[in-house]
């Protein structure tokens, strides 16, 4: 399945003749789905419609969603006389005529002149609705396009960190031994100091101290199943943000103990690493529906 983020733009319009309906789609990252209708009064008999489909197409995410009317520069308005307000006049005439006999009778100009007689062709609501439903088809295919395509390339980030972290927790495990082997040389060079005979059995006993102290084998154990668990995620795409959200956390609780359990450098060093490349993915993870 595709992973998409909550980023996306679209934008389109269709032509109705003497108008041009225009609809745009936009969206940035939100815990939940919040839809936010910018339209005109005369098309505010749209948003349900729309509202429904949206709410189907998409799972997270602020969308704003705009829907205007603009005129159409390149067309010709078609004006078409009110014939039932012409014959109203013809009707008004004749009885007023039969009062005043000397009055001078409407003219064409004035019948064309009075208000209401000539209009522009109007659109229905019906064919609005059509029309509009169309056009929120090719609207909404090229905005979830567009948020697949910021989804694809969100996914090759957090791969890249997940493999970063990988090389980074392999790097760990060999320094453990190394740390423990330099930790009972210095003891031992202690105690001979303190001590005429050297004391073999208390060397163990704090060694293996020292060795369960500084054990991580349990955290990078961890750190290896999160990660897997983040690119199966990754592989099965679909709605995955609250899920690696979740992982984000998880991965960021192992790298502190990690690090709070590191005696060397060294360690230290690809736990912070590992830290950064935490909050890099959280940031990315923040994006995805």
């Amino acid at each position: 399945m595709t992973i998409h983020s909550m980023t996306g733009y679209a934008a389109l319009d269709r032509d109705l003749g003497t108008v041009r309906l225009a609809l745009e789609l936009k969206s940035v990252n939100g815990r939940f789905l919040d839809l936010n209708f910018r339209c005109a009064e005369e098309l505010r008999f749209l948003e349900m419609p729309l509202r429904e489909k949206l709410a189907v197409a998409i799972g997270r995410g602020k969308v704003d969603c705009r829907l205007y009317l603009q005129p159409n520069a390149a067309a010709t308005p078609q004006l078409a006389p009110n014939f039932a307000l012409v014959q109203q006049l013809a009707t008004l005439e004749g009885q007023v005529r039969e009062v005043l006999g000397s009055a001078a009778p409407l003219s064409v100009a004035e019948v064309l002149r009075w208000p209401g007689v000539l209009a522009s062709e109007a659109i229905s609501p019906e064919r609005l609705q059509t029309e509009c439903l169309a056009l929120l088809d090719t609207v909404l295919a090229e905005f979830l396009a567009s948020r697949a395509r910021e989804g694809a390339r969100l996914a090759e980030v957090l791969r890249e960190r997940a493999a970063r972290m990988r090389a980074g927790v392999a790097q760990v495990e060999p320094l453990v031994p190394a740390a423990i082997a330099d930790y009972t040389e210095r003891l031992a060079t202690k105690l001979r100091e303190a001590v005429a005979a050297l004391d073999e059995e208390r060397i163990r006993q704090e060694v293996g101290v020292f060795a369960a102290k500084i054990d991580v084998a349990e955290e990078l154990a961890r750190l290896v199943t999160h990660l897997n668990e983040v690119e199966r995620v990754l592989a099965k795409g679909g709605a995955v943000g609250k899920r690696l959200d979740f992982l984000m956390q998880e991965l960021n609780r192992e790298a502190n103990t990690l690090a709070s359990k590191s005696v060397s450098a060294a360690v230290t060093a690809i736990a912070l690493e590992l830290k950064l490349l935490i909050e890099q993915m959280r940031e990315q993870v923040q994006n995805l529906e």
